[in-house]
């Protein structure tokens, strides 16, 4: 875990780092079937879920991305995870990636964490691009990605399986 993780406030909200602490949260959002509806991860136990957590973890020792815990700053509940992965510090991007669990949805955090991130995002890693990849009939992904400011830039068709399934992913971005 990095020494110096950078804990990102705002009005409402503290973005931490992971800790074990955080595990049930995170095997509740990513086994919740609204949540994993869109999502490419999912866990069907507690013990799996630990894979998760270990992948936060090495996002950060190997610099190529960053995720948070967020939570409530009023009394520090747990309210989902948003971070950068596929970080390119070469090419000064990186993908963005989001969960709230369903009885967070609608009340404006997520928005206001990603305002948080693309912050630290453009103004400390120095990133000039943040990419955002979303299952085309993502409708409530895609609505939270236009009012950050996200341009579509277009749509890769058939190009993921999922359940069996080709999926067409939707390609967005932000540029500082």
């Amino acid at each position: 875990m990095v020494n110096n993780f950078p804990i990102l406030e705002s009005e409402r909200l503290i973005l931490r780092q992971f800790n074990s602490s955080d595990l049930e949260n995170v095997f509740q959002g990513l086994s919740h079937p609204d949540i994993i509806k869109y999502y490419g991860i999912s866990f069907k136990t507690i013990e799996a879920t630990k894979e998760q957590m270990t992948w936060f973890s090495d996002l950060e020792k190997n610099g190529t991305g960053i995720w948070w815990a967020v939570c409530s700053k009023t009394d520090g509940a747990f309210l989902g995870a948003g971070g950068l992965n596929n970080l390119n510090t070469e090419n000064k991007k990186a993908e963005i990636g989001f969960w709230l669990l369903p009885e967070n949805w609608g009340k404006g955090f997520m928005s206001e964490a990603m305002l948080l991130i693309f912050n630290y995002a453009f103004n400390t890693i120095g990133l000039h691009r943040i990419e955002g990849f979303v299952e085309t009939e993502n409708i409530n992904c895609k609505k939270a990605l236009a009012k950050l400011d996200f341009n579509l830039e277009g749509t890769m068709l058939d190009c993921e399986i999922k359940n069996e399934k080709f999926i067409s992913l939707d390609i967005y971005s932000k540029f500082k």
